[in-house]
């Protein structure tokens, strides 16, 4: 008998979902649904081969060229210093003042068995035969010298103490380097000059942990700190590996752009007619090697702290080779001195006519026949006829009747340069700017009042903000200060020293004061109080109201200022997103220049010769054996239209240790790339590029804590949005006046350059409050926010608002001091205040540029004192 065996019946079989592929999505499947077939693409498949096949060999491809361009990028940097006769650029930055730089430089040249060439001077050369290098040292001693120099560096040497701890001064140091972008950077401990107690190995290892742990703050991706405080000549050998071996790392703003550190100048003076005028202006030849991009000599190029100059032509500069004998008699004469053998220089490249840039940085408004009809300004006949002045018949000149209302009270300040008739056109700045101060200053008597007793007040209260509106010039201006320079000491008189201390109390009193006028505007931002004496529609009359801050349509070519006129724009600028056609032009430029190539090479060693360069600059910054010179001269190549003044934007961050206010339109010194402005900013809100739709930006009056916001300025064009890094420092003011040394400034924010725009609009707002004097539901009648009904009359149409969020409008004025019915959207509180917010478009300042001072003060290349002393309003 044949027995059966006993299955189960398959009703508890399971059935799993078929597996979707990775890159399966909703989409997909919902075409795949509809009969569509996923076009195969011609660089993934092949008709002539199988489909995975292709997919691998492509994948591998890919690899390959990633490789190959990643090895290529390696071998052109390390290309430039392969033939050892470009030599390594390292700024050597202590961070303490018992650190002696040279002689951490020594004790590395000793452990090579090498000697350092120059050590007595601002620049050093070390040859590193084991190595097949050479190192050039640089030493700069003040705060803009080390930022110079850090520009040019390919390494920064940092040498910390093992016995002093760094100070405030050291640590505002390496925040300004962190944020304009620093090269490789090698951090070292060295010996203290002073006499310290000694240490145990273990407390030693403490201490190194804690600078390692200091400077990896700073520079994150640092993982050691070479000790040169001890005897091990191990961590010397170790430092000099690091400086000749690495691969130095790549600054973004410096990608792309030729830069030279000046090894040789050599002034040439212009051939004249007149030896009796001697020209201060003439060619100037710098020596040295290109580093980074090829040098064109169409292009324009920059001193730092000097300014852009034309190039008149390229010479090539070898160096002398020492010369060889064949005779078998001086062979062996090793003792006899040998000549070196002078090659004679080449002509490399010289700028073409037709497409070398211009010297031009500025439109001129004389000539802009648009400019003179949308402008309210004179003509060339209302200044012709303003020279014709008729006598009456005493002889006297006759005053000449004015309308009522168009005569100014009076001119406060004239810029440099223009005539009376020109300067009677400028309205008075309090009736335009000093809504910035706190209501008191608002209300000045400088509007209604126009007796003399009243004009001599508002003069003297006019002065006093000229004098030290923010600190800054505490002492007056009557003495002037050096930038990178210690200036002289004098002993000054009593008097002198009583009106030093009292210019100083008083610009601290001012500082307390704006401290106050920021909390105040913290607790009510942007609410100010309605004048009395003038009507608020003459008060406000450059004001408008906005339905939406966000949406309502803002004319960006509406009564623009004059300034406008002189600056440079660009296609597609009339769209909100300007940036976007500015980033198109940079694009074009930079692949039009690496198409087209030309240029002499990097790692050519050139005399490049300026024309019309003043002499101050070769007596500056002359190199000579003796030379003490701590801020060496290095050149930028610029690129096309860099020279051109446009409207500058950045997007910064204010600095957490900086507890000052930061007012718009303070002074400032801008450091944005090899550039260095001084600037009065404009600071606005930044929406993280969510563009408003009708682009109006909201006006910011202190630069708050934590937020990023946009400073706005007029500057030249800088390419490379979004790589070039920013720094706004301020300077001490009072202490810089008073000290002998040259103080450090303070670190007040940083940032990165953003994409320029001439139609970006800043709205500056102010709130109008009143109080709810009476409240039937959604009725209420307000006061003190008028004080006439002409004045309720004329704001009728603008939409009112309460702290709240009701909606509401002027319905009626009631009486005559100002009381209006006001009808809103919803019940209202008797506690609630009602507000009408008020807008209007400003601009920043026309900023200057920094230049180098001499010995006595004198701004080198003019004849113009540099004094640091606030200038009144003008806008």
């Amino acid at each position: 008998m044949v027995t059966q065996q006993h299955h189960h019946r398959p009703t508890l079989k399971q059935s799993n979902k078929a597996f979707k592929s990775k890159h399966t999505t909703k989409g997909s499947l919902k075409d795949a649904q509809k009969g569509k077939v996923p076009r195969s693409s011609p660089k993934l498949h092949s008709t002539t081969s199988n489909d995975s096949a292709q997919l691998r060999l492509n994948r591998r491809n890919a690899a390959k060229q990633a490789q190959l361009t990643k090895r290529q990028s390696l071998v052109d940097s390390r290309r430039l210093f392969s033939s050892g006769g470009t030599s390594r650029i390292v700024a050597v930055v202590p961070l303490t003042s018992d650190i002696d730089s040279r002689l951490c430089v020594e004790r590395l040249a000793s452990v090579l068995g090498e000697t350092v060439d120059g050590s007595g001077e601002s620049r050093s050369k070390l040859h590193a035969s084991r190595f097949k290098t050479s190192l050039e040292f640089l030493f700069p001693t003040t705060f803009y010298s080390i930022l110079d120099a850090v520009l040019i560096a390919d390494y920064v040497l940092i040498i910390l103490s093992p016995s002093v701890e760094v100070d405030e001064q050291g640590e505002t140091l390496m925040r300004t380097m962190q944020s304009v972008g620093m090269p490789s950077v090698v951090a070292v401990v060295g010996e203290s000059t002073q006499e310290t107690a000694t240490t145990t190995s273990k407390e030693h290892k403490e201490i190194l942990k804690s600078l390692l742990s200091f400077t990896q703050y700073f520079v994150p991706s640092l993982n050691r700190v070479y000790d040169l405080s001890s005897s091990a000549s191990s961590e010397a050998l170790n430092t000099i590996r690091a400086l000749s071996e690495s691969t130095p790392a790549e600054v973004k703003w410096r990608a792309g752009r030729s830069y030279l550190l000046a090894d040789q100048l050599q002034w040439a003076k212009p051939i004249t007619d007149s030896a009796l005028e001697p020209s201060t202006l003439g060619s100037l030849s710098i020596t040295g090697i290109i580093r980074g991009a090829s040098l064109d000599p169409n292009r324009l190029v920059h001193l730092p702290s000097w300014g852009d100059y034309q190039i008149e032509k390229i010479l090539s500069a070898p160096l002398p080779r020492p010369a060889r004998t064949t005779s078998k008699t001086t062979s062996n004469l090793d003792s006899m001195d040998q000549s070196d053998i002078i090659v004679e220089p080449l002509l490399l490249a010289e700028p073409t006519p037709s497409e070398a840039d211009s010297l031009v940085s500025t439109n001129s408004t004389d000539d802009d026949e648009e400019l003179r009809r949308e402008q309210t300004w004179p003509t060339d006949e209302d200044m012709d006829g303003a020279g014709r002045i008729d006598l009456d018949l005493e002889g006297q000149v006759p005053i000449p009747d004015a309308p009522i209302g168009t005569t100014p009270k009076r001119i406060k300040r004239m810029p440099k340069g223009m005539s009376e008739y020109q300067a009677a056109w400028i309205v008075d700045s309090d009736v335009e700017e000093d809504d910035e101060e706190d209501a008191d200053k608002e209300n000045r008597v400088d509007f209604k009042i126009d007796t003399p007793e009243a004009d001599d007040v508002a003069m003297e209260d006019d002065e006093e903000d000229a004098e030290g509106d923010d600190g800054i010039s505490g002492g007056g201006g009557k003495r002037k200060v050096r930038f990178g320079d210690e200036a002289d000491f004098e002993d000054l008189s009593q008097d002198e020293e009583d009106a030093q201390l009292a210019s100083w109390r008083l610009a601290r009193e001012k500082n307390k004061e704006r401290e106050k006028e920021e909390q105040t505007h913290t607790l009510f931002p942007d609410e100010i109080d309605t004048p009395q004496h003038i009507p608020a529609q003459q008060r406000f009359a450059r004001y408008r109201g906005l339905r939406s801050f966000r949406t309502s349509p803002w004319d960006p070519y509406e009564n623009l200022p004059r300034e406008y006129g002189r600056i440079f724009s660009w296609e597609g600028q009339g769209d909100k997103r300007g940036g976007g056609a500015f980033k198109r032009m940079e694009r074009s430029i930079i692949n039009k220049i690496e198409k087209e190539g030309g240029g002499v090479e990097p790692g050519t060693r050139v005399t490049i010769v300026l024309r019309n360069v003043p002499q101050s600059v070769h007596l500056h910054h002359t190199i000579t054996p003796t030379s003490n010179s701590s801020s060496p001269l290095t050149l930028f190549a610029l690129l096309p239209h860099e020279h051109k003044q446009t409207v500058l934007n950045f997007t910064i961050t204010r600095n957490t240790e900086y507890t000052d206010p930061v007012r718009s339109k303070d002074p400032m010194v801008l450091c944005m790339g090899f550039r260095r402005l001084k600037i009065k900013p404009v600071y606005s809100a930044f929406e993280g590029g969510k563009i408003p739709l009708n682009n109006v930006h909201k006006f910011l009056r202190y630069l708050p804590h934590g937020d990023t916001s946009m400073a706005t300025i007029y500057g030249p064009v800088m390419f490379g949005s979004g790589k070039v890094s920013c720094v706004l420092l301020r300077e001490t003011g009072v202490d810089a006046i008073l000290s002998t040394t040259s103080p450090t400034p303070a670190l007040v924010a940083s940032g990165t350059l953003a994409s320029p725009s001439t139609t970006r609009i800043i709205a500056k707002r102010v709130i109008l409050t009143g109080h709810p004097f009476k409240v039937h539901k959604k009725t209420a009648t307000v006061r003190y926010m008028f004080f006439n009904a002409e004045d309720v009359n004329y704001f009728s149409p603008i939409q009112l608002h309460t702290k709240h969020g009701r909606i509401g409008h002027i319905k009626e004025s009631l009486g005559t001091h100002g009381y209006f019915k006001a009808h809103f959207d919803g019940p209202i509180s008797q506690m609630d205040t009602v507000c009408m917010s008020l807008y209007k478009r400003v601009w920043p300042r026309w900023s200057e540029a920094v230049h180098a001072v001499q010995g006595n003060g004198e701004s080198a290349g003019s004849n113009e004192t540099i004094e640091v002393v606030e200038d009144v309003d003008m806008d």
